[in-house]
């Protein structure tokens, strides 16, 4: 079931409480350009699914001369935290989203960037020098902290860098990441004059999600979760309807349904000059069984599993965020 959409809902809304056996969706979104009155884009074509995500960019220069510019793509915040709930599944890899871009057909080979911050601070240049990795649940940064020389070790337990896990600080306890990594893929490239420029990005989103439908209540729609999720979702009734099915039939023996939480920011890097002249969203839900709820206006189904926005002179202010229903895997 699909509901019948509004214009994108606010930002900031908060993320779902979440229990032992979630995970928590990770918000990415486009790419980010210097600011220039002299680009614009003619396209955006968005598609999302669980599985990848895939941006394809039409940018037009009016001017009568190049103009040069950095891109950057910003990867989502990696916080480390005594219970890891995060979504990713790659901890080992600095492209942790794999990650991928080319313009006018050809690869770009884009520079990373990594900052490590604790507290507000950035201590970037302490990681180094101790010769500890920086991805957070990567195994050997694990490794890496077992073998912090002694007051190192307890200087970054004081400043909240790492948690203790056993008793006291003492040698032999295992350190748990508490620190932010923060990382941004960017390069430069230019417009050509009078020209137009093609730009396309991939990655793996990071989906977050429940092992249960958990916005209900004794299968009835109430309470503050089911209230959260109609505003970030905006669940209709036959969506509630048909999720009141489901969970009544898990209660009685059934197998659950679970819940899948995609996150898109559609606002960043609005930098161009004026709204994009042509908008097209494309969200694949995976399963034909498989519920779906977004915030969208003029939204059609186009397939089994697909649903399409479009929009001409496009101001993206809002953000996208998608919850799917998916059935028990023996259906289909």
């Amino acid at each position: 079931m699909l509901k019948l959409f509004t214009l994108l809902v606010a930002a900031g809304i908060a993320s779902p409480a979440l229990a032992n056996d979630s995970l928590a969706e990770i918000k990415t979104g486009g790419l980010i350009f210097a600011q220039s009155d002299d680009v614009s884009m003619a396209e955006e074509d968005l598609f999302i699914s669980a599985s990848e995500v895939r941006v394809d960019y039409v940018f037009e220069n009016s001017s009568d001369k190049d103009v040069e510019s950095l891109v950057a793509f910003p990867m989502p915040d990696i916080s480390g935290q005594v219970d890891n709930n995060s979504a990713i599944s790659d901890y080992d890899s600095d492209n942790f989203l794999h990650f991928s871009t080319v313009q006018d057909g050809r690869p770009i080979t884009a520079k990373l960037q990594q900052r490590v911050i604790s507290l507000g601070i950035d201590v970037t240049d302490e990681f180094a020098k101790q010769g500890i990795p920086v991805l957070p649940y990567s195994q050997k940064t694990t490794e890496a902290l077992a073998k912090l020389p002694e007051t190192i070790r307890k200087d970054w337990i004081v400043r909240g860098l790492v948690y203790p896990m056993g008793a006291g600080d003492a040698a032999g306890v295992d350190l748990v990441p508490l620190w932010t990594l923060r990382s941004t893929y960017w390069w430069r490239t230019t417009f050509p004059a009078k020209k137009k420029v093609s730009v396309q990005h991939r990655y793996k989103p990071a989906v977050g999600g429940t092992v249960a439908i958990s916005f209900l209540e004794g299968s009835e729609p109430k309470g503050e979760r089911f209230e959260e999720y109609s505003r970030k979702y905006c669940l209709d009734g036959d969506f509630v309807r048909v999720a009141q099915q489901r969970a009544r039939e898990a209660e009685t023996g059934g197998a659950n349904y679970t819940e899948s939480w995609i996150s898109y920011v559609l606002s960043t890097g609005a930098n161009w000059a004026g709204p994009i002249k042509r908008f097209q969203l494309t969200i694949d839900k995976g399963k034909p069984s498989s519920l779906i709820s977004f915030c969208g206006s003029n939204v059609q189904k186009i397939g089994p599993t697909t649903f399409r926005m479009t929009s001409e002179d496009f101001d993206p202010t809002k953000d996208l965020d998608i919850l799917i229903l998916n059935p028990p895997e023996t259906a289909q």
